[in-house]
């Protein structure tokens, strides 16, 4: 039987409700300040300013309307596949950290421009930028925060008798480590924050600053992690070591090794949630490790020798069964 998705009301509020409230705050100070705003206004920027403008009505509806198709995106994610909390906080932190970035980005612009004649001479978007770039990191990271944790769930059946085990003696201990890895996403990654922090200087605009520091903290927590299994289950950690995950060994029903296919079932590489709600550190295509665990939930970690690893999380599990 499948289980339920539980805070599905606490989902439907962090992934609907806050960011349609926050989208609407464009349209509430835009109204307030109407006497104020000229008939167009700038509504992107080059390298010599403004060279591109709209009503003030055109300036915002683009960006409630991104607001809506994120917001509902993620809440159909955590409503239907959220069984366990990392979905419901990729889900919680995508929707609300994207609504309250781009609402202070609009009102943001618009401020700069308030009172003025001539929208040309508009200055000020790399505060304005920096200024959203941060208000959009820091909602999301409430936003996770405020999803439950998962309930304690142990696994009351054992580990399925077809379940590969290694012969460990009851008074043997075994720990087994190794690394998940993307050397072509760290050198990308890198190159990427560097080519964008380069492109600010050359072009005088600071704020890509912030955008090439972001991709460069990005790479660092996404491309290199220590995976390793002992008596308390499995735990994947980033090499900055966050994030960190684990399976606790009591919630484990079966390990298996499995080949993975990142954009068929992931949509993509890095952490991930893939189709039917699997979350997972996903780097490459091929050889991986998934782990069963109680309330319907699943993890996927791409590894080199994931029989070995599946092997020694069965036979610690059905080990912890006992007594």
């Amino acid at each position: 039987m499948t289980s339920p998705v539980p805070y599905r009301s606490v989902t439907t509020v962090l992934t609907l409700v806050v960011p349609l409230a926050l989208a609407a705050v464009p349209f509430v100070v835009a109204g307030a300040w109407a006497s104020e705003l000229p008939d167009q206004v700038a509504v992107h920027f080059g390298a010599d300013g403004p060279d591109r403008y709209a009503s003030v009505a055109g300036a915002i509806w683009p960006t409630a309307i991104a607001t809506v198709v994120v917001a509902v995106a993620s809440w159909a994610l955590a409503f239907f596949w959220g069984r366990t909390a990392q979905v419901r906080r990729v889900a919680a932190a995508t929707a609300v950290g994207m609504a309250a970035f781009l609402s202070t980005l609009v009102v943001g612009m618009l401020d700069v421009q308030r009172g003025l004649t001539d929208t040309a001479g508009t200055t000020g978007l790399g505060l304005v930028m920096t200024v959203a770039f941060a208000v959009g990191i820091g909602a999301a990271a409430l936003a996770a925060w405020a999803v439950p944790r998962d309930a304690h769930q142990p696994a009351q059946e054992p580990v399925p008798p077809t379940a590969a085990v290694l012969d460990l003696g009851p008074d043997e201990a075994a720990v087994w480590v190794t690394h998940a890895e993307s050397r072509s996403a760290l050198v990308i990654g890198s190159s990427v924050a560097l080519l964008t922090l380069a492109l600010g200087l050359l072009l005088g605009l600071p704020f890509l600053a912030v955008p090439a520091v972001l991709v460069a903290a990005i790479v660092l927590s996404s491309t290199w992690f220590t995976v390793m299994v002992d008596r308390r289950g499995l735990t994947v950690r980033s090499a900055v070591g966050w994030p960190r995950f684990s399976v606790p060994i009591d919630e484990i029903r079966e390990a298996a090794v499995t080949t993975v296919s990142p954009l068929a079932e992931f949509g993509g590489w890095g952490y991930r949630v893939g189709r039917g709600g699997r979350v997972g550190v996903v780097l490459r295509t091929g050889e991986g490790l998934q782990v069963e665990r109680t309330g319907g939930r699943a993890f996927v970690v791409t590894v080199d020798d994931a029989a070995t690893g599946a092997a020694l999380l069965n036979t610690l599990a059905a080990r912890s069964r006992v007594g």
